[in-house]
């Protein structure tokens, strides 16, 4: 079994970390294996929308300190293909992290246990965010006299309010998926968040899809920009989204009273 499973069912996608005796913590295998993951979601029209879960009762523990950090570091030499991916690639934690890369389609995290550390921040990089009520959240690297480098002091202050981010940057400390939901941090908090992704995944997937990516898109790149410039992106973005045949389909099935047949052109 890989440490990383990909399938796609219909126009949904599923990565799903599985390294469950290691808390899904991620190592060199883990980041080139994820990194391909979102590359294909990227790269398939086919996939309409992407959900990410782990296996076993951790989300994701973050790097492993044993195997990761040491490498980046120097402190040990490469031994696998995996680890040779990891120092040859720059942008592969870009990528594995949803940090600086573009999925372009929306990602749903369906968190069944603890994201902590890079778990965390690759939270912070989907679009919607289902946990169990277990489920406890934070960066770490600080108690480990590290940084938290996938792009939780950029993204947590924007995310969460910006006195409370900066203490659970500085402290280290975990809070629980009661306050992240409280937070905004994340949508739902149920039982069964695997479920609940899925149903909103295929509730996207309905979409007309070049509306979606557009949507999505024109709302990331808005994010703390002037109002005034804000528009003037949004109208870029917008734009050609109307003269799409999905565009035309789907009023036309409104008014025929039918299902739209999106094609995504």
């Amino acid at each position: 079994m890989s440490v990383v499973e990909y399938s796609v069912q219909g126009h949904i996608a599923t990565v799903t970390l599985n390294r469950p005796e290691a808390r899904n913590a991620i190592n060199p295998e883990v980041a080139a294996r994820l990194a391909d993951a979102w590359r294909a979601v990227r790269d398939d029209n086919n996939v309409r929308v992407a959900v990410l879960a782990g296996k076993g009762p951790v989300f994701c523990a973050g790097a492993d300190l044993g195997q990761l950090v040491p490498l980046i570091a120097g402190n040990r030499k490469a031994e696998n293909e995996w680890d040779e991916r990891v120092l040859s690639d720059p942008n592969i934690f870009e990528a594995a992290l949803l940090r600086d890369f573009d999925v372009v389609k929306p990602v749903i995290a369906a968190i069944q246990g603890h994201a902590i550390a890079g778990g965390m921040e690759i939270v912070q990089g989907t679009d919607i965010r289902v946990a169990v009520p277990a489920a406890r959240f934070g960066v770490q690297e600080v108690k480990w006299a590290i940084f938290p480098a996938g792009g939780s002091t950029v993204r947590l202050p924007r995310q969460l309010p910006y006195a409370r981010a900066m203490e659970l940057l500085l402290t280290g400390d975990l809070i629980s998926a009661e306050e992240a939901l409280n937070c905004g941090f994340l949508n739902y908090v149920v039982d069964d968040p695997m479920a609940k992704a899925m149903e909103i995944a295929n509730k996207i997937a309905a979409n007309g899809p070049i509306a979606v990516q557009a949507i999505r898109r024109s709302a990331r790149a808005c994010l703390g920009v002037p109002e005034a410039q804000a528009l003037k992106i949004e109208t870029c973005i917008s734009a050609p989204v109307f003269k799409t045949e999905d565009a035309k389909e789907g009023p036309a099935s409104f008014m025929e009273k039918r299902p739209a047949v999106y094609k995504g052109k």
